[in-house]
């Protein structure tokens, strides 16, 4: 299967949902233009509390679709952009990239992935039970984030539905992503 932008999203005010778009245009070192979450520093409220001079490692947030067919499966009705997301893919392993790949999607954009979403409480405001879909634990028992990826733009472009995505991994030796 070959890796694809699915929706794209946006929102230009906090809120837990962002609205599907025809397309989103990257900007390089900054995020998604006209997104509330767009900026050198961190934008999210509550890294944005503790030290708002933070480097923003979470510009745009891409969710692989392949979840919401998994939460469906146990009675939660999820759709692109409804968590959140600027990022709809399917037919990639976003949850597998190692910290540091590159994601070259459509024709100029090119995200590098800084790790893993930390979902937060408001996912269950949203449906009730839906964060334990979202965070449990891995064979190993730790901690395992399935919200989709956090990522940092290095080069700008307008991304659309029905773009390819292709994978550049990272030199030398691959770091498991961590929540960012």
């Amino acid at each position: 299967m070959i890796a694809t932008v699915t929706a794209v999203s946006s929102n230009d005010e906090y809120s837990f949902t962002k609205p599907n778009r025809d397309s989103i245009t990257l900007l390089s070192g900054l995020g998604v233009k006209g997104d509330v979450h767009a900026g050198v520093t961190v934008k999210h409220r509550s890294r944005v509390a503790q030290d708002p001079t933070q480097p923003n490692l979470r510009q745009v947030h891409l969710i692989h679709e392949e979840l919401f067919d998994e939460v469906g499966g146990n009675g939660f009705q999820v759709a692109a952009g409804e968590l959140g997301e600027n990022i709809t893919t399917r037919g990639i392993d976003l949850l597998g990239l190692p910290t540091g790949a590159l994601l070259r999607i459509g024709g100029e954009a090119v995200v590098e992935v800084t790790g893993l979403r930390n979902p937060c409480a408001q996912i269950d405001n949203f449906q009730r039970g839906l964060l334990k879909q979202v965070v449990g634990r891995g064979e190993d028992g730790r901690v395992a984030y399935r919200a989709g990826v956090m990522g940092v733009v290095k080069a700008g472009g307008v991304v659309r539905p029905g773009d390819g995505i292709a994978v550049e991994l990272p030199a030398g030796p691959q770091r498991p992503l961590e929540r960012v």
